[in-house]
């Protein structure tokens, strides 16, 4: 249907109140046994709902539309107005409402469910939806008290959200040579502390990014040009070791691959290559590499183990 039209619908019983029918109402009246319907329908309007995660469980409706085509990114710091809901329509958390300032969290940082994060990346300023997000997205299996009422386990809960104002973190573009490599070695920082908290593909983001802050180098000075070859030596590398805890064999190979293009004699690079190699079933290419980090490093264990 289209905005406004108007059409008279023809509903078999089968598809409407069957053999047992419907019983009078206070406000509706008898639908007999095996009855037709005729319903006669306008569409007045629509809200499109957007799916979130390709999962389908983090859902957004529109309810207003936003100004212009800005969204924030990772690392963006966004100012919101919010009431979180329960499915009966217990309200658990409300700010940024009755004068209150709104409520202000940096994305990408777990200061928020990941529903709620995810959701705040797709909308511009002044919009306003409903997102509905999946225990997956929100609190989980577990039991969660919040500002004005406790979540059980495995609640889907729904979110209003008002995205007052954001500032979205500054990109590579944005950047001289040496604020750069400054923000490649913050993210690699950031990435190394949530690797050791196991939070792997978190870490894969934070070294993916620092790895682009210093992608194109041309403009660099000598000195810069080696401080920035050795962050992108060791990003990759932590990436590629996140990417095997991830068992994304082929993106590790791939990582290590741009670090031996760097460093044909990294050991750590041509280990965990090999590593990659054999979950993929290449024995031969990751022979050839276990062989090559021996004749670089006879000494090391866990190659030798590898062999």
């Amino acid at each position: 249907m289209k905005k406004g039209e108007k059409v008279l619908l023809t509903i078999k019983p089968q598809y409407a109140f069957g053999e047992k029918g419907r019983p009078v109402s206070s406000n509706e009246g008898e639908v007999p046994p095996n009855a037709t319907l005729y319903v006669e329908l306008q569409l007045v309007s629509w809200k499109t709902v957007t799916e979130i995660t390709d999962d389908k469980k983090v859902l957004k409706k529109i309810l207003k539309d936003g100004e212009g085509y800005e969204k924030p990114n990772d690392g963006a710091v966004v100012n919101v107005k919010l009431t979180g809901k329960l499915q009966d329509g217990t309200v658990f958390v409300r700010k940024g409402h009755d004068d209150e300032e709104p409520f202000e969290f940096k994305t990408d940082e777990e200061q928020v469910i990941e529903g709620l994060d995810k959701a705040v990346l797709t909308m511009k300023k002044g919009e306003i939806a409903l997102v509905t997000i999946s225990p997956e997205y929100a609190f989980s299996s577990s039991e969660s008290k919040q500002d004005l009422a406790v979540i059980p386990p495995n609640s889907t809960v729904y979110y209003e959200v008002e995205m007052v104002s954001f500032v979205k973190e500054k990109e590579s573009w944005d950047l001289n040579t040496a604020e750069k490599i400054e923000a490649a070695a913050k993210k690699k920082l950031e990435g190394n502390v949530v690797f050791k908290l196991g939070k792997y593909a978190r870490a894969a983001k934070r070294y993916e990014k620092a790895a682009k802050f210093i992608e194109y180098d041309s403009s660099f000075s000598e000195e810069e040009k080696k401080q920035s070859k050795g962050l992108k030596v060791t990003c990759n590398l932590n990436n590629a070791a996140c990417q095997l805890k991830l068992k994304d064999y082929k993106q590790a190979e791939k990582l290590c691959t741009k670090v031996l293009e760097i460093e044909s004699r990294n050991v750590k690079a041509l280990y965990r290559r090999a590593q990659a190699y054999i979950q993929l079933a290449d024995l031969d290419l990751a022979e050839i590499d276990i062989k090559k980090a021996l004749e670089i490093d006879p000494d090391n264990r866990d190659v030798k183990l590898e062999y």
